[in-house]
């Protein structure tokens, strides 16, 4: 797959399509695709958990091998990309992605959209990014009710994206919601970027209080966030992460005993 001139290596873990891209590679694709202007593309930032989504959905599997690209938002994918001689030093956060693409659309004019959360996160998001990057054109915001949407409300909300003529359109649902909602809009949305960026608006609006940067350097953001959200977050980390492992050590001895064959 490749974004213009750019060049966008892939590898796979479990099945998933993976590419292995650190920030400023994901927001250079990003600007050549706000450039062309020729088509709508979506981004999958995920790491463990989408991965283990789309072992247990295929509908999932099939949301994020359409999309245009998923990059590592953990450090298991990280480890891995660099098992397989990929020179990755950090992995491309959701929330990290977010705030150095507006630095950088502040700078060169690009508009963004939020969307999802709650009204009073959206606010706080808002009231920072207008603090802290004054320059930036917010071309609109929009909180969504906590329930399946009509099909009336869905097409005014895609009418008010389209309209904002905003660049990028970050989504703030949580995974899997987020990108299945990017998969089943990718034909309706005119926005030539989305992305769908988890718990971000939440981190940097100030309402949960994020990890240290140091935690998730070292693959241990999840424990932090464990600590914060145990109710939530309970499931992925003492089923997933041991069935994740296990999956990974089970394809690793089907294709030595392939090669051995």
């Amino acid at each position: 797959m490749t974004a213009a001139s750019i060049e966008v290596p892939s590898f796979r873990i479990l099945g998933v399509r993976v590419n292995p891209l650190e920030i400023p590679d994901v927001m250079s694709v990003m600007e050549q695709w706000i450039a062309d202007k020729d088509k709508h593309h979506y981004i999958v930032a995920s790491g463990m958990h989408g991965i283990m989504e789309a072992q247990k959905n295929a509908q999932f599997q099939t949301v994020v091998e359409t999309s245009d690209l998923f990059v590592p938002d953990g450090f298991s994918v990280v480890w891995l990309a660099r098992r397989k001689g990929y020179l990755l030093k950090r992995r491309a956060s959701g929330p990290d992605l977010m705030w150095s693409f507006c630095e950088l659309a502040q700078e060169k004019g690009y508009s963004c959209f939020f969307y999802g959360d709650t009204d009073d996160t959206l606010s706080a998001l808002t009231n920072r990014l207008n603090q802290e990057l004054p320059n930036l054109k917010i071309a609109g915001c929009y909180s969504p009710p906590f329930r399946e949407l009509t099909p009336e409300e869905d097409e005014e909300i895609i009418r008010i994206i389209n309209d904002s003529n905003a660049d990028v359109v970050w989504i703030g649902l949580g995974l899997p919601r987020q990108e299945r909602w990017m998969y089943e809009h990718r034909d309706k949305l005119n926005v030539p970027v989305a992305v769908g960026v988890g718990a971000a608006f939440k981190f940097i609006s100030g309402k949960v209080n994020r990890a240290p940067a140091w935690a998730g350097d070292h693959g241990i953001e999840w424990l932090w966030r464990f600590t914060q959200e145990p109710k939530r977050l309970w499931r992925r980390v003492i089923i997933d992460v041991p069935h994740f492992a296990f999956l990974l050590l089970m394809e690793r001895w089907f294709t030595k005993k392939r090669r051995n064959n």
